[in-house]
């Protein structure tokens, strides 16, 4: 190379980086990523005393990769690079054609989860049922990269039903693998679709010897949904979910215990905003109390959950008077004290695998 163009080089490489650091400069600071789903580092305050433990050069460069000008774009665009030269797993997220699994990679509590189950069981005369909701790494198993490291969920389901004789095993899995050509999950979002809540729902109806409703006319609420998966992988060339409701919600509330509000069964204002799925109840709360008055009983039903029953409720609204939405992550208490106390009919235990293997509060259920 002459020395011409070495210069010309430097040059433009000069240029580059005065514009991207002039970039920096003019726009602001941005607090928060809708892209990544995330809250972004802001300009560490600075100290001497920071400085010397190494506290503010890390927080600056934080800080630094996370104001980033363009940087969505420049992350989708390493990302598709990566993906043509065969890369298929984007930080614990799989890219399966048109569709982003997420594997399961905490399983630390699999196996003690499932004796708190069992002294449920032991501690309430109530009927316990139990339904662990596998994720779409197993259901759509066949979609996965090869060589894709997967926990064996379905393995697991089986040691979970084998281990709590005490409760009735409330088959989700086979109600979902049956369906598994249909739109059971959503593509950009770890969370099952109004579809795929349907069959848990009809699952747990059948599991109760009774006859579920049919499945209805599907409502779309929104066609521009990115999830979490969207968010974790950096994988920002799929097409967005769209968002169905069967059931209309028409004369059922929901009562936040504490938040101390009451609304109805869909919070729409939230299709306005990036977490489209808190539109079912209104998002994670400690403890939602629904109630139907025109339910097909006046039965008190106890959910003990995570958010995967935040679309589920809707379908069950139809059968109980009350179902009472307990999330030990933000209300620990004994459950089983809980439905003695709230005249509650049956208690319906109710998590996807992926949490349920790795969830620190269910000792909650053996108390």
């Amino acid at each position: 190379m002459s020395k011409a163009s070495q210069r010309v080089t430097a040059i433009i490489f000069c240029v580059f980086l005065a514009g991207f650091g002039l970039l920096h400069i003019i726009l602001p600071d941005r607090t928060f990523s809708p892209v990544e789903n995330r809250n972004l580092a802001q300009l560490p305050a600075f100290s001497w005393s920071a400085l010397v433990s190494g506290d503010y050069t890390a927080g600056l460069e934080e800080y630094l990769e996370d104001q980033f000008p363009l940087r969505d774009g420049w992350m989708g665009l390493k990302n598709r690079y990566e993906y043509l030269l065969g890369r298929r797993e984007f930080h614990g997220v799989y890219l399966c054609g048109d569709a982003l699994i997420h594997k399961i990679e905490d399983t630390s509590r699999a196996g003690q989860n499932i004796g708190y189950i069992q002294k449920l069981t032991e501690l309430t005369d109530i009927p316990v049922y139990v339904g662990l909701i596998p994720t779409a790494a197993e259901v759509w198993k066949d979609r996965l990269p090869s060589g894709a490291e997967n926990f064996d969920q379905a393995a697991y389901l089986e040691q979970v039903r084998e281990s709590v004789p005490g409760a009735v095993w409330v088959d989700i899995a086979g109600a979902l693998d049956g369906h598994a050509a249909e739109s059971v999950f959503y593509h950009t979002d770890h969370h099952w679709t109004s579809l795929g809540a349907y069959y848990g729902y009809t699952a747990l109806l059948s599991a109760m010897g009774e006859t579920p409703a049919p499945l209805g006319t599907a409502q779309t609420v929104s066609e521009d949904f990115y999830g979490t998966l969207y968010s974790t992988s950096g994988v920002h060339w799929l097409k967005p979910d769209s968002m169905e409701r069967y059931i209309s919600g028409e004369g059922v509330t929901v009562e936040d215990v504490h938040g101390g509000e009451t609304h109805g069964l869909y919070v729409d204002s939230f299709l306005a905003e990036k977490d489209k799925y808190a539109s079912f109840l209104g998002g994670n709360a400690p403890l939602y109390i629904v109630r139907s008055p025109q339910a097909a009983s006046d039965r008190k039903l106890l959910i003990v959950r995570d958010s995967y029953s935040d679309s589920l409720a809707p379908f069950l609204s139809q059968e109980f008077a009350e179902i009472h939405l307990l999330d030990l992550r933000y209300y620990r208490t004994s459950v089983a004290q809980y439905a003695a106390d709230n005249g509650i009919d049956q208690i319906f235990v109710c998590y996807s695998v992926e949490n349920f293997v790795k969830d620190l509060d269910a000792i909650f259920l053996a108390r």
